[in-house]
């Protein structure tokens, strides 16, 4: 029997099963926080300086392909916060991440960002401005280094823009996280935040402000793919959620539904649809991928 396809599917469940599968035997502990900051706006949304966060990586040329239906490339990852111009565009890819493979190709950057919708919004006054760069935070397993570390380095780069709210993207479920910490890190320091995203279990399980929730698969937090209304309508109602909220661990459904394969819930990393044989290439192909990180850090480092 198939998965509910109204039910959101448990990312943290799911993963935990798929590497205990793989032979892993140390799951994932992920973060979880009692209090919640939040910050009212400060200004009326017309007025505000908005601006993107994301686990989106800049496109290294050097690293292997990155590029639209991209298998998993460990060596594509960033491992600082970074701030690129928002013009011109620049080219950011979600290849390094366990976005949904099955169902997304990552063909149409207006899902996992929403650059391209929020200057229509800029444009039309919805908003008073976008911040003058994009702000990258990188996907880290290590919570600790996401607090201590990147968090206060976001904030940093965020206060020299003069940014008022942040819209934070994640992609893969350790995204969801990272961000979630990267939102509560704004607001305690003054700047209000939504998150656009796919994993509701996990950003309600940390703990943020306002979560703006799209049940579709990972690698589509701005909206279907080819479907810029459908981008329009998920930023409009990130925007409304911002400024709307009046208390913290607030969460909107989005209406909108997938119109791709309807089985991608029960397909996403389930351990039981695999072979034995599949399941071994995966762990072999896993561990591979974690010594192309190792050497990526060191690189980077």
């Amino acid at each position: 029997m198939g998965l509910d396809k109204n039910i959101p599917l448990g990312y943290m469940q799911r993963t935990t099963e798929y590497y205990l599968g793989l032979g892993y035997d140390n799951p994932y502990q992920w973060a979880n926080f009692t209090d919640v900051p939040f910050v009212p706006p400060v200004k009326p949304l017309a007025k505000m300086r908005v601006a993107i966060v994301t686990t989106a990586a800049p496109y290294q040329p050097d690293r292997g392909d990155q590029g639209p239906g991209a298998a998993y490339n460990a060596s594509a990852k960033f491992f600082s916060v970074y701030q690129l111009p928002i013009d011109p565009v620049p080219d950011l890819r979600i290849s390094h991440i366990a976005i949904d493979r099955t169902h997304t190709t990552a063909e149409d950057s207006g899902t996992y960002l929403p650059l391209a919708a929020l200057k229509r919004a800029e444009k039309s006054g919805i908003i008073g401005s976008i911040a003058p760069h994009i702000y990258g935070f990188p996907t880290n397993r290590s919570q600790r280094t996401n607090i201590d570390k990147d968090a206060p380095q976001l904030v940093r780069m965020l206060h020299a823009d003069k940014v008022d709210a942040i819209i934070a993207v994640p992609n893969c479920p350790v995204c969801h996280q990272s961000v979630s910490i990267a939102a509560r890190a704004a607001e305690e320091a003054g700047i209000a935040s939504v998150i656009m995203g796919c994993a509701l279990d996990i950003v309600e399980y940390v703990g943020v402000p306002r979560f703006y929730f799209s049940d579709f698969p990972l690698g589509n937090s701005c909206g279907r793919p080819h479907d810029p209304a459908s981008q329009e309508a998920t930023l409009k109602g990130a925007l409304d959620l911002l400024i709307q909220a009046d208390t913290p661990r607030t969460s909107w459904h989005s209406p909108l539904g997938w119109r791709g394969e309807k089985n991608w819930k029960e397909d996403y990393s389930n351990i039981a649809k695999l072979s034995a044989a599949e399941i071994a290439k995966r762990r072999a192909d896993f561990d591979n991928a974690k010594e192309d990180v190792k050497a990526s850090r060191q690189q980077s480092a």
